[in-house]
This record gives structure tokens, C-alpha cells and sequence, in this order.
């Protein structure tokens, strides 16, 4: 079977599976993945399908205003919902199953104002392959993965949402901003806002892709390894260094690794 086939048969996996839900609430963050999901699903159950987004602090003003944007367009309904992480107590200390805690609340809060909706989120099959203790509360609470069920990877989203003319299939990964803090780091609101800002200088210079990770009063860049000899330029590095440092860091360093996914939870492997 070659891979265009198998991408079919996900492909009409994922549409019996979002026709046997009948109404679908898609949690929708504007990411590769959801944007996808919500697509299929309004494409398969018209009305019947709405996204549910959780504003908070864990999430960029861009990221926010994409979601926004993207249902205008299409004429999806939106439930927004605003959500104060810091009102789950276990949140600010980070500890290694903060995820767990945060989501568990988060999607208690999807699952009330999305009644009568089976509620459905963007978890792909390689979603499996890290540290992710956010899917237990997933499972907890009845939400159900379609694109993940179906077996479909990243590749194949990114394949079927270029098929499908959506500006997402080529962005970069995103996660919550709360990812790029060393467990047992202390996060606060000043401390994911400088975050935001940092990513924001450094994507504006033109680098996609990157993470600016905590340690501390120390910024660890994680980029494109294509782009790292690029940043390393001294008129671009300094400008780096001396902006990060204006936010609020005393130490900017690049991990000479790259970007990878789930970064953080290299330290549980020790």
C-alpha cells in the first residue's frame, strides 16, 4: 500500500468517526492539528460542529487572535472561555505532572459549556511517543482523540491540510507556554509574559520554530539547527542577548541540539 492510500484510508477513518459523534466541540487552539480537526468537522457536520477556546495565560495574544480569524472565516461557531490557570493550585509550582492538573480543569470547563457535544481534541498518533501526563486527564474525562484514532501522524495532518488549503499545514509546532519552564521552576504570569515576549523578538528577526526554555534567570534557546549558525551571527546575537536580558534574564545561552519536542522531559529519562 503506498503512503497516499494510507493517508486515505485514515483520512476516511477520521470522517466516520467525526459522522458517529453527530455534534462535535473541538477544543481550538489555532495549531497544526486543530485547526485541521475543526476543519474536517465542520466540513462533515456543518453546524452540528462548534470550537471551544480557552483564553489564557498559557496562550499568545497571536495564537488567540488566529483562532478568532480562522472561525470568522469559515463560519464556524466559537465558544470562548476564559480561564485563569493560576487557579489551579498546582500550576504555579510545575510540577512534573502539572499538565495533568491544568487540563484536567481546562477541559471540565470545555465539557460544561460545550453540553450536549461530544467534546474531541487534537491529539495525533504521535502525541504517544512523549511524557504527556495531560492524556490521562483526557481519558478521565471521556474526550476523544479522532485524528489520533485514526492513526494519523503530523506528516499526514500537515499532507491533508495542504490538500485542504489551510495556512496551518506548514506552521511550526506550538504548545503552551508553561512547557518551556524547568520542572520545579516557579511560574508566574511575569515569567510567561517574558517568554511570550522573547519568542515574539526572535520570530520577528525571521526564526520560526524556536523555544526560549527557563532555568532560572537563564534563557536556553532551542532553534532550527538549520538556523542556529544564522543566530549565531554576532550583530544577530547580540541583539538577541541584549533584548532577552532587557525582559528580565541575566544568562542567554542556545542549546546546540536544536529544537525538539518535549525538551523538558529529557531530565525523567535520567
Amino acid at each position: 500500500m503506498d503512503n497516499l492510500s494510507d493517508i486515505r484510508i485514515k483520512e476516511s477513518a477520521l470522517t466516520e468517526r467525526i459522522k458517529a459523534a453527530g455534534k462535535l466541540a473541538v477544543a481550538f487552539s489555532s495549531g497544526v492539528d486543530s485547526t485541521y480537526l475543526l476543519y474536517k468537522a465542520h466540513e462533515v457536520l456543518g453546524d452540528n460542529a462548534v470550537a471551544v477556546t480557552v483564553k489564557s495565560q498559557v496562550i499568545t495574544k497571536d495564537e488567540f487572535d488566529r483562532t478568532v480569524s480562522f472561525c470568522e472565516k469559515t463560519g464556524v461557531r466559537q465558544i470562548v472561555l476564559d480561564f485563569d490557570v493560576f487557579a489551579v493550585k498546582e500550576f504555579a509550582d510545575n510540577p512534573p505532572d502539572r499538565c495533568y492538573y491544568c487540563k484536567r480543569r481546562i477541559f471540565e470547563s470545555v465539557k460544561a459549556a460545550a453540553e450536549g457535544y461530544v467534546v474531541a481534541d487534537g491529539s495525533n498518533v504521535d502525541d504517544t511517543g512523549d511524557y504527556r501526563p495531560g492524556m490521562r486527564a483526557i481519558k478521565e474525562l471521556g474526550i476523544i482523540s479522532p485524528l489520533k484514532d485514526s492513526a494519523l501522524s503530523k506528516i499526514d495532518i500537515r499532507r491533508l491540510s495542504k490538500e485542504a488549503g489551510l495556512a496551518t499545514w506548514d506552521h511550526p509546532s506550538a504548545a503552551c507556554l508553561a512547557s518551556r519552564f524547568a520542572y520545579g521552576e516557579k511560574i508566574t504570569e511575569e515569567g510567561l509574559l517574558r517568554v511570550a515576549a522573547a519568542e515574539k523578538f526572535i520570530k520577528d528577526m525571521g526564526f520560526e520554530g524556536i523555544r526560549v526554555r527557563v532555568h532560572g534567570d537563564l534563557a536556553r534557546i532551542e532553534a532550527d539547527p538549520s538556523d542556529i549558525e544564522l543566530m549565531a551571527y554576532e550583530r544577530t546575537r547580540k541583539e538577541i542577548s541584549s533584548e532577552l536580558k532587557n525582559l528580565g534574564f541575566k544568562y542567554v545561552t542556545m542549546d546546540m541540539d536544536g529544537y525538539r519536542t518535549g525538551s523538558m522531559n529529557e531530565v525523567l529519562d535520567k
